[in-house]
């Protein structure tokens, strides 16, 4: 038995001497692919479009707000149909920002978008769905955190499947202490972590609270955004929430988009492909509906 056991280790030793000497470093040269159109826009109720164009970066290239801003698209010619009137969108000068003063979102419309730039065409469309308003919204907090809590809302999902919603929210009141004394706390609507978008699949028709933590910029060096205030919301802030109904392709693309930046890093997670609704690009188009509420937290 042992001799069986030795033979058994000398022939795994062997094998595994072999490989060791056959191993060789093997270089993998990835192509440089063609930069494409990238499209971030939004058309709310109410609202004129935004639309921020840039060409992609190099899959290994670096990412960087100035790289961003150095590859924005400039001189592009930006189409908005919304079934009655069509309109070519004029840039902001130096940056690669278009808008326009005649196209306003409208709930029940269709926009359809049309982009040609750097020998590029790219499309979309997007519509503008009825709003879906919050029945409630409070303040709650975590546990026994003492001052610290998440932001709580009742919604009725009406009993029509394939409702889409998108939640970020924005502290309005002022930093008391530390470096930021004076300054507003949030400068613009944030996603919160973890996903900013449902949909009705599993709560068609039904009546339920749903909970949100707090959301944070990447790379953010706030205090509360280090400390044992992250992710939280705290007494004495005010929260707008901009709680939105948007449309399938909106949808896809976020919930793809927030699951892979999710999983960035994790040696576990799994390759989450972003589903954009742009053809010919990248991005997203997206139309908004959305409802404002604000809560005193306390």
């Amino acid at each position: 038995m042992k001799k069986n056991v030795l033979k058994y280790i000398l022939t795994f030793a062997a094998i595994t001497a072999l490989f060791t000497a056959c191993e060789k470093n093997v270089t993998v040269e990835v192509p440089e692919a063609k930069p494409l159109i990238v499209v971030e826009g939004v058309i709310e109720t109410g609202q004129h479009p935004l639309i921020l164009l840039t060409s992609s970066l190099p899959f290994f290239g670096e990412i960087s707000t100035s790289q961003i801003l150095a590859n924005s698209i400039q001189g592009a010619t930006v189409v908005i149909n919304d079934g009655t009137i069509s309109d070519t969108l004029q840039q902001i000068p130096g940056f690669g920002v278009y808008t326009s003063t005649i196209i306003t979102g409208e709930v029940g419309k269709t926009y359809k978008l049309t982009v040609t730039a750097n020998g590029q065409t790219v499309t979309s469309s997007t519509s503008i769905l009825p709003a879906i308003p919050l029945d409630s919204l409070w303040f709650k907090v975590d546990g026994n955190k003492d001052s610290l809590g998440f932001a709580w809302a009742h919604l009725t999902d009406p009993d029509t499947l394939g409702n889409c919603y998108r939640w970020v929210a924005q502290r309005i009141n002022h930093y008391t202490y530390g470096p930021d004394s004076g300054k507003i706390k949030d400068s613009t609507f944030i996603s919160p972590v973890g996903g900013s978008v449902f949909e009705d699949r599993y709560i068609n028709g039904r009546s339920f609270d749903i909970s949100f933590p707090r959301g944070a910029f990447s790379f953010s060096t706030k205090e509360d955004d280090e400390n044992e205030e992250k992710f939280h919301f705290k007494k004495g802030d005010t929260i707008v929430v901009k709680f939105s109904a948007i449309d399938r392709g909106c949808f896809d693309f976020w919930r793809t988009e927030e699951s892979q930046v999710s999983s960035n890093g994790n040696p576990f997670g799994s390759p989450q492909p972003v589903h954009s609704n742009i053809t010919g690009g990248l991005g997203v188009w997206g139309g908004y509906s959305p409802s404002f509420d604000t809560i005193i937290a306390q």
